[in-house]
């Protein structure tokens, strides 16, 4: 029998009560392990709102999929209610004290939350597109929702364009929430599309009539130049060699552009170079007024130059300017390292920590790290210069007078205090003075409470509350919600972000550049001429010899630009770079396979990047071995989102079918078709008698193609639709003979400045395929061994423009480590069963299909487990298992509406049914070795 107050585990949890009583086994019954938890480390934008009245505090539980209610007292908070919604919720606004609107990462929806007291639930869900991060209230009553998505997903009602150029990849859905319609998805009132990137961040004018939305890897005005458009220019520039004296490969070369041209680091001009204009459009003013919305016109209807990774916006009421913070990035610097031969480095200062200012004249920025002396690098933490930085700014709170600013720096575990008229007039003053420490970790959203007496913070490296005097700048409580998360992911958090503890200036982190374990969408040139040449080890899949071209199969000191690679998905996919130098491989093969089958040790090769933390973030020693154990333990855990172009029930349209089967079937000049260097198989297969499971477009071999004058690792594919919106493209002699002997045209404005291949470089997947390594040989020639054909290409290059096309379709919907379906929700009410009815079935049969967990969720403490055949199983161990019908039925009873969401494998059953009838952790079932949650609570 169960003790009566062991259902009320959870909320002491969250009320921060610390039961001593338990054994060190029932605390370890607390975290999920890496089987049941799946880690998409995504960023949260506006995690925290406050009721009107100031005493009901709201925030997402994004490891824990819920909306938190707590009461908001003068010492405090204290939990009150849990409300389930959808997967990683990112940002929570309120239209009214009645209804909270979720914005959920992964599952592409915005949750309804009822919030009258006793009824708290999700009412309706909506469906946008794809990855929504930000949502605000505006226009003249503050029942228009706007809401941020990419320009992408299944759930549009438009062509996204993923192979036109000159098309905004950042959408802005309006809602008028007095009205949403009766389809499945909503009705919006409009979705405006912004010529940028993928966005993030909104705020609204005081008024209501004004909204702002910006991008969010907004880039620095940059690009790559082929290598063969460098030579012509006299290659890169000095120094050529190493400090060895060896020959460094000819590479390309990062340009910026100046206002005028595209020049490089000494000033030469590359214009003739790059095929596209590049406006950098970073934010944009939305008329909330208007009927639909529309986008301002006029000189100040957007705002370029802003910054490189944009975070968080805010206004000040008072005088109505817009606060952004933001990343710089310095990518045009070229090497890491100390820079004793080369004289130039961007060690421990590749990005800029910046506050800018929007208004009438313009963009003005703030660098919020001006105490901090560049020319030297780098003094032992802890140190004075590290005590005053400031890192990874992101949201911020205002005072109702306009004259505090409040920002949470999320790499620093600080909150920066600042008068708006000295961060204004730029005369502020970096001070520790000026700034609150928070315990936890990672303060990624704040709000200020009423009468500005009290700031509320999420940390988020360690799921919790943290509540600040504003008078005395202290901490005055620590509340820690519930959290699923294994303690593996909890402790190695911070080593992606914590730059207080990883660069001893205190203003960087590995996070400067992988964004959220994602990418900066940038290209950096990070050789250093400082080191010396090393053999590669390890498996080719081609060859310099094969191919008779001149590539060393060996990691040059210098490599020229390469694009920043995820972090997400590392597990079993091998060596780690575009050119595969971080590698747990040693010249002893039989040792270089890893326990789960793959080709190289993962584990081993992300260590191996311990060296960054000095070479390039700035830090005056490495981690220890314990710590970088800690971090790869983390990381290894981060994962891909599904495929956002893919069909939800797995399937592909005629054209990516076409793709898929050319993918499989032809072979290339290099006398491989394409799957057999980018490998596709979920499942185990055999290669050199090693099994390799899951394996997403890489077989962790080493190649050498012609496209390259380095031999590079095979790379992953399943990122591809990320990096669209470049387009220009210049002729170079790799390619196709349709496109040489002419000049590509110039293709105007363009959204990226970096596109495909290692280097960013090519415009399109389509142009990609029409470079040499991509030819596909006739019938009857033998490649370069043949008298007849002495360079060794094949004499009917067949791959035809239409096959190309399609293959670029298949291509940007590859598989990722999860079906489509993962993360896609409905909810079910009274009056809306036969317009979700086939959603529900889709789900069903997906779950039926092994490709997602299904969960339904009605209200704070009923959960459904989907076990196949019709039938569902409560989170009551004492009820029978639920047929669907009778579930369906359910949503006509006193609970309400019934939400059924898609979980990753695995997670079903302590998403769904890991609580007592109460909701909570049922402790005494854990502790008696019983509890549903043993698979993953046992210690």
């Amino acid at each position: 029998m169960k003790h009566p107050n062991l259902g009320k585990f959870r909320r002491l949890l969250h009320g921060g009560v610390i039961l001593m009583a338990l054994s060190s086994a029932s605390f370890t019954a607390l975290a999920a392990t890496e089987k049941s938890y799946t880690l998409f480390e995504a960023g949260q934008v506006r995690p925290l709102a406050l009721s009107s009245e100031g005493d009901k505090l709201y925030a997402v539980n994004t490891p824990d999929n819920a909306l938190e209610i707590f009461n908001v007292t003068e010492t405090g908070v204290s939990h009150d209610k849990t409300i389930p919604v959808g997967l990683e919720p990112v940002a929570v606004a309120l239209r009214n004290d009645k209804e909270a609107w979720v914005i959920n990462h992964l599952s592409d929806s915005v949750s309804i939350v009822n919030l009258e007291t006793g009824h708290e639930r999700v009412v309706r869900t909506l469906l946008v597109g794809d990855e929504p991060r930000d949502i605000v209230f505006a226009g003249q009553k503050g029942d228009r929702a706007f809401i941020t998505t990419a320009h992408r997903g299944q759930n549009i009602p438009f062509d996204p364009q993923l192979t036109t150029p000159g098309v905004g990849r950042a959408d802005v859905w309006v809602f008028d929430a007095t009205g949403l319609g009766d389809t499945l998805e909503g009705t919006p009132l409009t979705i405006l599309t912004l010529f940028t990137d993928t966005p993030r961040a909104l705020a609204v004018s005081d008024n209501g009539k004004t909204v702002y939305a910006a991008g969010f890897k907004t880039g620095t005005q940059t690009t790559t130049v082929w290598v063969s458009k460098v030579t012509e220019m006299g290659g890169a520039p000095e120094p050529k060699t190493n400090a060895a004296g060896e020959v460094q490969p000819a590479s390309g070369l990062i340009v910026k552009w100046n206002g005028e041209h595209w020049v490089d680091e000494i000033g030469r001009i590359f214009d003739q170079h790059v095929k596209f204009s590049l406006p950098d459009k970073d934010v944009f003013k939305i008329d909330a007024d208007a009927n639909p919305p529309v986008l301002a016109s006029g000189s100040d209807a957007d705002f370029s130059g802003v910054g490189s990774v944009l975070f968080n916006m805010i206004i000040n009421p008072k005088n109505d300017k817009v606060y952004v913070t933001n990343l710089e990035s310095n990518n045009e610097v070229r090497f890491e390292g100390h820079g004793f031969f080369s004289g130039k480095t961007v060690r421990g200062q590749f990005i800029d920590n910046r506050i800018s200012i929007l208004d009438k004249t313009g963009v003005s920025h703030r660098h919020l790290n001006k105490h901090i002396d560049y020319s030297k690098c780098c003094d032992p933490i802890p140190n004075e210069e590290n005590s005053k930085s400031l890192a990874t700014p992101m949201e911020m709170a205002i005072t109702d007078n306009g004259k505090t600013l409040y920002v949470a720096a999320f790499g620093s575990s600080k909150i920066g205090v600042f008068d708006t008229d000295e961060l204004e007039k730029d005369t502020f003053v970096p001070s520790t003075n000026n700034q609150i420490t928070v315990s936890g970790g990672g303060p990624s959203g704040i709000v200020l409470g009423k009468n500005d007496k009290q700031l509320f913070v999420l940390t988020r490296f360690d799921n919790s509350i943290s509540v600040i005097d504003t008078k005395s700048k202290t901490q005055i409580a620590h509340v820690a919600m519930y959290n699923p998360e294994p303690q593996s992911v909890v402790k190695g958090r911070r080593f992606l972000y914590d730059a207080a503890y990883t660069s001893s200036r205190g203003d960087s982190s590995c996070a400067g550049c992988h964004i959220f374990g994602d990418m900066d969408q940038l290209a950096w040139d990070l050789g250093d001429p400082d080191n010396s040449s090393k053999p590669m080890y390890g498996y080719f899949r081609n060859t310099a010899q094969l191919l008779n071209v001149n590539v060393k199969h060996e990691f040059a000191a210098m490599k020229g630009p390469m694009t920043t690679q995820s972090l997400r998905g590392l597990a079993n996919h091998g060596p780690m770079h575009w050119r595969g130098d971080r590698t747990g491989v040693d010249p002893v093969l039989e040792n270089n396979f890893q326990p789960d089958g793959g080709q190289f040790n993962e584990d081993i090769a992300f260590k191996a990047f311990n060296v960054a933390f000095v070479g390039l973030v700035g830090r005056d020693q490495e981690l220890t071995a314990e710590e970088m154990d800690e971090f790869t333990k983390f990381i290894m855990q981060v994962t891909y989102p599904p495929n956002p172009i893919r069909n939800l029930d797995n399937s592909f349209t005629p054209d990516q079918q076409a793709g898929y089967n050319f993918f499989k079937g032809e072979k290339a000049d290099t006398f491989f078709g394409c799957s057999e260097c980018h490998v596709l198989d979920r499942s185990a297969n055999a290669e050199f008698g090693v099994a390799k499971p899951g394996f997403f477009g890489t077989n962790g071999f080493y190649n050498v193609t012609r496209l390259s004058t380095q031999a590079l690792k095979v790379p992953q594919l399943r990122n591809l639709y990320q990096k669209i919106g470049m387009f220009g493209f210049p002729n170079i002699p790799q390619h196709l003979p349709d496109v040489e002997g002419q000049e590509n045209p110039f293709m105007g404005d363009q959204i990226r400045g970096f596109g495909f291949h290692h280097d960013g470089s090519r415009g399109t997947l389509f142009l990609q395929q029409s470079a040499r390594g991509f030819i596909f040989r006739a019938p009857g020639t033998n490649g370069p061994n043949d008298p007849g054909n002495p360079d060794g290409y094949p004499v009917d290059r067949s791959i035809s423009d239409p096959m190309r096309r399609q293959t670029e379709q298949f291509l940007l919907a590859f598989d990722s480590n999860l079906f489509p379906i993962v993360g896609q929700q409905t909810t079910l009410s009274a009056t809306n069963g036969a317009v979700v009815a086939a959603r529900i079935h889709l789900l069903m049969q997906q779950a039926d299909a092994q490709q997602c967990d299904l969960v339904a969720k009605q209200g704070e403490n009923n959960g459904y487990l989907y076990i196949g055949g019709g039938m569902f199983k409560r989170n009551s161990a004492a009820a029978a298992p639920l047929t669907d019908v009778a579930l369906r039925a359910l949503a006509n009873g006193a609970d309400g509406e019934i939400t059924y969401t898609c979980v990753p494998p695995g997670s079903g059953t302590r998403i769904a049914i890991d609580r007592d009838e109460d909701g909570a952790l049922d402790m005494d079932e854990m502790l008696a070795g019983t509890d549903p949650a043993d698979e993953f609570s046992k210690p």
